[in-house]
């Protein structure tokens, strides 16, 4: 689904990509699937897939050899969220680990939680909307329950492909940190499938839609009508890149609607609901695996990686911080 989208967006803005309809066919006719805890054999190598958190279906890799073992987290997150339980350490030599919040601790989950359902009955009681970009998967999904779980009066619609993303969530429930619990919020939130529904949510309290960075999607034509009435909010609930709608929104006030940029004088907040492991989280993780080599990627290599290698480093471990290109002899 993922993929389908990117090459459709990428046909509409008209920026290349690398591959092509073909190659999401080869991609997935080379596809095979495995069971979370269920090991298999490639030769003499015995292969676990483990839960990772960050959203339903992520994987962490444990690759049992005859004389070593490694995991590889991929993108993870020990903490618990609304959707997924966290992931938990597995014991192994060689531990590759995403780095992407090394140096930088989340906010507590639960006081940063508070203070975004605070920020959104503040915005509805004083007559306004609130206008929450959301990433599709995962995203859009734990705003839905928390919003049902600590504001059920609300009026909330759902619009964008995290509709679709969700009935896959809850054909896979065992994926899911509490399935009932989705499909109770799914059921309350009020689906955007029509022009009238998007009229209909126009007139609610919150409307949760892609794309999560305002790059295109729905939220633009909803930001569109929002912007007129002062009430109004945006609030972001992820990480907004460089050179995206929603950083240029949050740093300038003006954003690109269907090619203008437009001035948007509406309050504006920014909420830290990071499904990758924060610093602490990577050591605590780290030091429960009994890894003597960690192998760190997909990392700031100037801000977030120095004092993750520093703190893993102090740790006891062996960190190695690879190059594109390089080969590496690990020393056992």
């Amino acid at each position: 689904m993922m993929w389908h989208d990117c090459y459709k967006v990428s046909s509409i803005e008209k920026y290349p990509l690398a591959w092509d309809k073909r190659d999401i066919d080869t991609a997935l006719d080379s596809w095979y699937v495995h069971d979370f805890g269920t090991s298999w054999k490639h030769h003499d190598w015995t292969m676990t897939l483990h839960p990772a958190g960050h959203i339903p279906g992520a994987a962490m890799l444990h690759i049992e050899l005859p004389f070593t073992s490694v995991l590889m987290t991929g993108d993870f997150d020990t903490r618990d969220s609304p959707l997924v339980s966290g992931a938990k350490p597995v014991r192994a030599d060689v531990l590759f680990v995403e780095g992407t919040y090394g140096g930088r601790d989340h906010p507590e989950k639960a006081v940063e939680i508070q203070r975004f359902i605070d920020a959104v009955e503040r915005v509805v009681k004083a007559g306004g909307k609130v206008l929450i970009p959301a990433f599709a998967n995962g995203r859009t999904q734990d705003v839905v329950m928390l919003l049902h779980q600590h504001l059920p009066w609300l009026d909330v619609h759902v619009d964008g492909m995290g509709k679709r993303v969700a009935k896959t969530h809850l054909e896979h429930a065992s994926t899911l940190r509490d399935g009932s619990a989705l499909e109770r919020a799914w059921r309350w939130a009020k689906q955007v499938s029509s022009k009238s529904d998007k009229k209909k949510a126009l007139a609610g309290d919150v409307i949760v839609t892609t794309s999560g960075m305002l790059d295109g999607g729905p939220a633009l034509w909803y930001l569109n009508r929002l912007r007129h009435d002062a009430k109004n909010a945006v609030f972001f609930t992820g990480y907004q890149a460089r050179d995206t709608g929603g950083r240029g929104l949050l740093d300038t006030g003006r954003v690109e609607i269907y090619g203008t940029p437009v001035h948007i004088d509406l309050e504006l907040l920014q909420f830290s609901f990071s499904t990758h492991a924060g610093h602490q989280e990577i050591l605590d993780f780290a030091k429960a695996c009994e890894a003597k080599h960690v192998i760190v990627y997909h990392t700031d290599p100037n801000h977030a990686r120095p004092p993750l290698v520093t703190a893993l480093e102090a740790q006891g471990h062996t960190v190695h911080q690879p190059v594109n290109g390089e080969s590496y002899v690990l020393d056992f």
